[in-house]
């Protein structure tokens, strides 16, 4: 070991290191915890199965146990996160609360459903390439539809409201209304069945460890989004103008960017990417009905919140959070995981009024 790796070791401060990077911190406490109940319900299962439970049987099936509910809570997380980034793009660069944004997340499910019924020949054959071929153009016309009714939303309601906190929510909830109703109009009020494409049905089983497989696809969609925007909003112009502009948007218009087209833009961006994970979610849930996006905007909001308003990186770490969160706790205790991620939020804010890695001060 070198002089400097010593130094670094001596002068390692835990709680100083829990205070740069919170959101590791508590990804590693929710996993021990995780771990933890998932020994007590292991032990309790075995028990009620008449076995004589054992430390070594309980490790054991706490293992498998652990290992199949990590997998499904960070596929959950990823898909709250699809859904989740484009309100938090929308909300770090234009500073309008988007309360609309999960009428975005129902559009897109529907029409998403409506592309998956149409290209049934693709989505019925036996090739995994073809069936995610079948998905990726589902998710393109949702894009291009959400992308046009963002640009018709921001041009009609919320650019009346760009400086007015209180009407941006007001408006915005009535936006919602008038889409939500178009969607029942187009589509009926009933709840419609979505199927997954056969080679997306099933799950992988490694002994006792069970991986469903389109969660594995989520995983993956949900770490291509996060990159990209990462990539994006860090290593391009746009990204720098992006992020000067969430700085001090009248310094980037003297300088002579027309930073309103790129308020539009990223508006746009935002519905699109709300689409994306309206798509990726009735595929999860396999129905759809016209309150999807508001029974998933409870999960969206939470998720900015603890990872900090406008922060992309926040909301991808909050996002796992929640989704962790929810899936060791539907095993344990069903009816507490459905309320546990409020608590999640109000324990981090107690702790971070902030979020966990902010951008925006508040």
């Amino acid at each position: 070991m070198t002089t400097e790796a010593l130094e670094r070791t001596k002068t390692f401060k835990p709680a100083e290191w829990i205070d740069a990077q919170p959101h590791y911190f508590l990804l590693l406490l929710m996993g021990a915890l995780g771990f933890l109940a998932m020994i007590f319900y292991s032990w309790a299962h075995l028990a009620e199965l008449g076995a004589e439970p054992t430390v070594l049987g309980a490790l054991g099936k706490a293992a498998s146990s652990w290992l199949t509910m990590t997998v499904a809570g960070l596929a959950m997380g990823l898909l709250i996160f699809i859904m989740a980034s484009g309100m938090t793009l929308v909300f770090g660069l234009m500073h309008v609360l988007n309360l609309g944004h999960g009428a975005f997340i129902t559009l897109g499910a529907f029409v998403g459903a409506s592309a998956l019924a149409a290209l049934s020949g693709l989505t019925q054959a036996d090739s995994l390439l073809v069936n995610l071929l079948a998905i990726a153009l589902a998710m393109v016309a949702a894009m291009l539809v959400a992308g046009a009714g963002g640009l018709v939303f921001e041009r009609l309601i919320v650019r009346p409201v760009y400086h007015d906190p209180l009407k941006q929510i007001l408006v915005t909830v009535g936006g919602s209304i008038v889409i939500l109703q178009l969607i029942i109009v187009f589509w009926g009020p009933n709840e419609i069945p979505v199927s997954r494409p056969g080679s997306l049905l099933g799950s992988f089983t490694f002994g006792d460890v069970v991986i469903e497989k389109y969660r594995l696809l989520a995983v993956v969609v949900g770490l291509a989004i996060y990159a990209g925007m990462q990539a994006l909003i860090n290593r391009t112009r746009i990204g720098l103008l992006i992020r000067a502009g969430v700085e001090n948007t009248e310094m980037v218009e003297n300088l002579g960017y027309r930073i309103r087209l790129l308020f539009v833009a990223v508006f746009v961006a935002g519905s699109a990417l709300a689409a994306v994970g309206g798509v990726m979610w009735a595929l999860y849930d396999q129905m759809i009905h016209s309150h999807l996006g508001d029974l998933r905007m409870v999960q969206v909001i939470i998720v900015i919140i603890i990872g900090g308003l406008g922060s992309i990186t926040g909301c991808f770490y909050g996002s796992l959070l929640v989704g962790l969160l929810f899936n060791y706790l539907s095993l344990v205790t069903p009816m507490v995981a459905e309320f546990a991620s409020i608590g999640l939020m109000f324990a981090v804010l107690m702790w971070r009024p902030q979020g966990l890695i902010p951008v925006i001060r508040v």
